[in-house]
């Protein structure tokens, strides 16, 4: 019993050793904090100061130059003033010398040659040079400068006018397929334009565009035709505003007045809450974490060998396993249900979005369900959820599934599936995003609000959503909803 109490003064001993040094080790930290912050504001306080200074000389300097460049050009334009005056007062001078000689000793028979002269020197006087045509009056009293020919010239130029505002025209206007078509006209049909500038940007305000946007006005120049279109737009806002101007090879116009259009398409985000441990959700992308973030203790059998985990990636390849779940909320997939929605319901209307997944995946199924699917429901394995679904492990299948029947579709297998929902009319249909080549539709009546449903197991995808619903799959949709289509079944 003694030496236990040695022991076990020692110990509380050694510990209080490292409490002290502990203590220690964490006043000096704090000093070393005070020391770091006192520094760097005393350096930002200088660092301030100086750059003050600096701005103050800059300043100075700047106001120096801008005095002496005015001075200096004060001071030659007077001296070229005096200097052209002084040559022209010099010229005037002779030349009236040379005349007041000449018309003192001229005879009659040489007085026309003398008065050529005086023309002659006239035209080469500097301060007549504006003239293309000097001559004297009829009875030689004056001379004289004719600008005529000058002002013809400046007659015939003709400028060119600032451009009218363009006017938008909403009835031609088109937004369809992820793409606005504008249309505008101009008033003045004279009017010699070499080309236009159209501004837009996106926003979620309806009605005319607002002074203030947190969005920034999108440029497109060097517009030939008074119509444009924008292409491949994603439409994550409700809204797009519009305007253009007109520009002639001088200067350009004002802006028409601004346009509102409506940009409807189906937004969503996945769910990161609803996501199985095993899948990675970073906003429209999904891929595959053996690990899932679990920490798994390495067990070790009777016989002492080391157990590998259930979720290691070397295991990825074989058939998934239950595991014990981990779930962060108490809605998230788990088990064999490698699922994610999405965070926006389908309550009405029909809705578009495309999905391309990794061709690599071992399996793979896109398609859409309730919010009340279980957690460890799979997707078409019950009477909530409707899907597409691909295996690519052990044999290759690809089939349509519902209520835990699968229909096998003998298509190929396109990189980008599409997806359109019509909630009301009770249409599923899935489509190849390239050629709109239609792949299956399922005929349900919906009796929730349903969700965009995916699922992957060892493998990856990625969501494009703010899509249009195609025209062509408008098209298509017409034609299957008139006919009873063969691929209609499942529901």
């Amino acid at each position: 019993m003694g030496d236990q109490k040695d022991a076990l003064r020692k110990i509380i001993t050694t510990l209080a050793v490292k409490n002290e040094e502990i203590q220690n080790f964490i006043y000096v930290l704090k000093q070393m904090l005070q020391n770091v912050e006192a520094n760097s504001d005393r350096v930002q306080l200088d660092l301030e100061a100086e750059f003050q200074s600096l701005c103050t000389l800059l300043e100075e300097l700047k106001d120096g130059m801008l005095m002496k460049i005015k001075q200096d050009r004060a001071s030659r334009t007077y001296e070229l003033q005096l200097a052209a005056c002084t040559k022209a007062l010099e010229s005037s001078e002779e030349l009236l010398e040379t005349a007041n000689q000449t018309l003192q000793g001229a005879e009659n028979h040489d007085f026309h040659q003398a008065a050529k002269q005086i023309k002659d020197s006239v035209t080469m006087a500097p301060a007549f040079r504006l003239s293309l045509k000097a001559k004297v009056s009829d009875n030689m009293s004056h001379l004289m400068v004719d600008f005529a020919q000058e002002r013809r010239m400046l007659q015939s130029l003709k400028f060119l006018p600032v451009p009218s505002a363009p006017e938008i025209d909403l009835a031609e206007s088109l937004v369809a397929d992820n793409c606005v078509s504008l249309v505008w006209q101009m008033p003045d049909e004279d009017s010699k334009i070499d080309h236009y500038v159209m501004e837009y940007r996106k926003t979620n305000f309806e009605g005319p565009p607002r002074v203030k946007e947190d969005q920034p006005w999108m440029v497109i120049e060097g517009i030939k035709e008074t119509e444009y279109t924008l292409s491949g737009l994603k439409f994550d806002m409700k809204y797009m505003n519009f305007r253009v101007k007109a520009c002639n090879k001088a200067v350009a116009g004002e802006f028409s007045e601004p346009v509102t259009l409506e940009t409807r398409a189906f937004m969503y985000r996945l769910d990161a809450s609803t996501s199985h441990q095993n899948l990675k959700v970073e906003d429209l992308s999904v891929e595959w974490d053996a690990m899932g973030g679990k920490v798994q203790d390495i067990k070790k059998d009777g016989k002492g060998r080391t157990a590998s985990p259930v979720n290691s990636p070397a295991r990825c390849v074989q058939s998934p396993k239950r595991m014990p779940t981990g779930r962060g909320g108490r809605d998230r997939f788990t088990a064999e249900s490698y699922t994610v929605l999405g965070d926006t319901l389908i309550d009405g209307g029909d809705h578009y979005w495309e999905v391309r997944y990794d061709r690599d995946s071992k399996a793979f199924a896109v398609g859409v369900a309730y919010r009340s699917l279980g957690k460890f429901d799979q997707l078409g394995k019950t009477p909530s959820s409707w899907c597409l679904h691909l295996n690519n492990w052990l044999q290759v299948s690809f089939t349509a599934k519902h209520n835990n029947k699968a229909k096998v579709l003998d298509i190929p297998v396109p990189d980008i599936i599409g997806i359109y929902c019509n909630f009301h009319e009770g249409f599923l249909s899935f489509y190849n995003a390239k050629t709109k080549q239609l792949l299956h539709t399922f005929r349900a009546r919906f009796t929730q609000p349903v969700l965009p449903a995916f699922m992957v197991w060892c493998g990856s995808f990625h969501v494009y959503s703010g899509l249009q619903v195609p025209s062509a799959v408008k098209c298509l949709q017409k034609r299957n909803s008139a006919t009873s289509s063969s691929n209609a079944s499942l529901s």
